[in-house]
C-alpha cells in the first residue's frame, strides 16, 4: 500500500494536554447565575462570561449522527448579520489571550466573547450568544488537546475554519519593575513549563516562585489590577498593551518553534453545493494564497487497532491523502456511544482515531471512502470540512 502524502502523525501513547488549572482571578458569580470578569484597569470595562453549567463530559455518551455526506447548502442564519454587525467569536480566557488573537486573525473586526472554560465557548455558540467558537486542538510542544477533541464529540457544532498561531511568550511586569525586583512569576501551567530554561537564561532562578493560574492573559490582568511590584506574568506582548504592562523580555519559551493549531466552530457547516462536485480551490487565504480543502473525522471500533489498517487501506484505495492520523487509547475512559440505530444501546470503544484528509465531503472519493469505512466501523463522525490554512500566523 502506498503511503499517504503529507505529514502523518501516529501517537499510541496518551497525553494529558490539560489546559485548565485553578487560577488567580476575579471571576464573580452574579444573582442571575452568569459569571462576570471585572477588569479594573482601562476604564473599568466589564467582560461577561458564559454560564458555566458544570456538565460532566466523560459521563455523557456520544450520539452517532446519521449520514456521512450531510454537508449541505445552508443559509447559516448568522452569516448576513455577522457581516453587518461583526461576527461574535467565543474563546476561553479574557482579552489578550492567545485564543482571542487567533479569533481576530480569522475574523478581523469580530466581537470577542470571553469565556471561562472551553466548553463555555461551545455553549455560547449553541445558545446563540456567539456565532463562532475557537478552540486550540494541538501544539508543537504539548501535542493534542485531547479534551477539546472530546468536546467536539459531545456537541453538534461543525468545524468551519482553522488557523495556526505562533505562540511567543513574553515576560510582563508593572511599569518600572525590573527583573531583579521579581519574587514571583504567574502564568498558565503550560506556559510556565515551556519557559523554565528561558527564565533561567534571564537570570531568574528557583528562588523566584512560579505560580500557576488559569490563563496567560488572566495572569497579566492580575499583575496590572493588583499593582503588583514583585510579580511578573508570562503572556503575549499584546496583553502588555491591553493591561498597561512593560515587556521585560520577549521569546522566553524554551523552544523557539511553538505553534498552536486552532479550530473554528459554528452551528451549521459552511455553504457547500449539494451537486456532489467539490468546490474549487480558488478561494484564497488571509494572504491571498490558494487554500485546499480539508476534512476532520473521528473513527472508533470494537476491533481496536486491527481496524486501523482497514481504514488506511480504504483511504489509499480512494486516493485520499491523510494530513493527520492520531490514535488515542482510551482504556481508562472508554468512548461511550449511544447507538440510536441499535435499540438505544450504549457501546464503548478503547481506541479512537482522529483523522484529517485532503478533500471536502462534497468530493465523491471522500464520500465513497467514508461510506466504506462505515461498513465495518461502528462509530464515524465528520467534524467538518473547511479550507485549510498551512501558513503560520504571528502576533509580532
Amino acid at each position: 500500500m502506498a503511503a499517504a502524502k503529507g505529514h502523518i502523525k501516529l501517537n499510541l501513547q496518551s497525553r494529558s494536554g490539560s489546559f485548565i488549572e485553578p487560577r488567580l482571578g476575579q471571576w464573580k458569580k452574579t444573582r442571575a447565575g452568569t459569571l462576570n470578569f471585572s477588569q479594573k484597569s482601562r476604564g473599568g470595562v466589564r467582560f461577561r462570561a458564559i454560564r458555566n453549567q458544570k456538565k460532566q463530559i466523560s459521563d455523557r455518551p456520544v450520539v452517532i449522527n446519521g449520514s456521512t455526506a450531510s454537508i449541505r447548502s445552508s443559509s447559516d442564519e448568522e452569516g448576513i448579520e455577522g457581516k453587518k454587525n461583526g461576527i461574535r467569536v467565543a474563546y476561553q480566557g479574557i482579552p489578550g489571550a492567545f485564543s482571542e488573537a487567533a479569533a481576530i486573525m480569522v475574523h478581523p473586526g469580530c466581537s470577542g466573547v470571553p469565556c471561562k472554560a472551553y466548553e463555555d465557548a461551545i455553549w455560547a455558540v449553541e445558545s446563540r450568544r456567539a456565532d463562532r467558537a475557537i478552540l486550540p486542538v494541538e501544539g508543537t510542544l504539548e501535542g493534542n488537546v485531547v479534551r477539546n477533541y472530546d468536546l467536539l464529540l459531545h456537541h453538534s457544532l461543525h468545524v468551519v475554519d482553522e488557523i495556526q498561531l505562533f505562540v511567543n511568550y513574553c515576560l510582563l511586569a508593572a511599569p518600572g519593575v525590573r527583573k531583579e525586583d521579581l519574587r514571583r512569576i504567574i502564568s498558565h501551567p503550560m506556559a510556565l513549563a515551556h519557559c523554565s530554561h528561558g527564565l533561567a537564561k534571564l537570570g531568574i532562578g528557583a528562588e523566584v516562585t512560579r505560580e500557576a493560574v488559569e490563563d496567560t492573559a488572566g495572569a497579566a490582568e492580575s499583575v496590572s489590577s493588583g499593582g503588583l511590584q514583585d510579580t511578573a506574568a508570562i503572556a503575549s506582548c499584546r496583553a502588555a498593551g491591553i493591561y498597561g504592562l512593560d515587556v521585560l523580555a520577549r521569546g522566553v519559551q524554551d523552544e523557539p518553534w511553538n505553534v498552536t493549531r486552532f479550530l473554528v466552530l459554528a452551528r451549521t457547516p459552511d455553504v457547500w453545493s449539494e451537486t456532489g462536485v467539490e468546490p474549487e480551490k480558488g478561494e484564497r487565504n488571509r494572504e491571498g494564497t490558494r487554500r485546499a480543502w480539508k476534512t476532520s473525522i473521528v473513527i472508533a471500533h470494537e476491533g481496536g487497532l486491527d481496524v486501523l489498517m482497514k481504514v488506511l487501506s480504504v483511504f489509499n484505495k480512494h486516493s485520499i491523502n491523510l494530513t493527520k492520523l492520531e490514535v488515542k487509547p482510551r482504556s481508562s475512559k472508554a468512548l461511550r456511544v449511544l447507538d440510536v440505530n441499535g435499540g438505544g444501546t450504549v457501546r464503548q470503544f478503547e481506541f479512537v482515531f482522529y483523522i484529517d484528509f485532503e478533500a471536502s465531503m462534497a468530493n465523491p472519493n471522500a464520500r465513497e471512502a467514508l461510506d466504506e469505512v462505515r461498513g465495518f466501523a461502528t462509530f464515524v463522525r465528520v467534524l467538518g470540512s473547511y479550507l485549510s490554512d498551512s501558513k503560520i500566523h504571528s502576533l509580532d
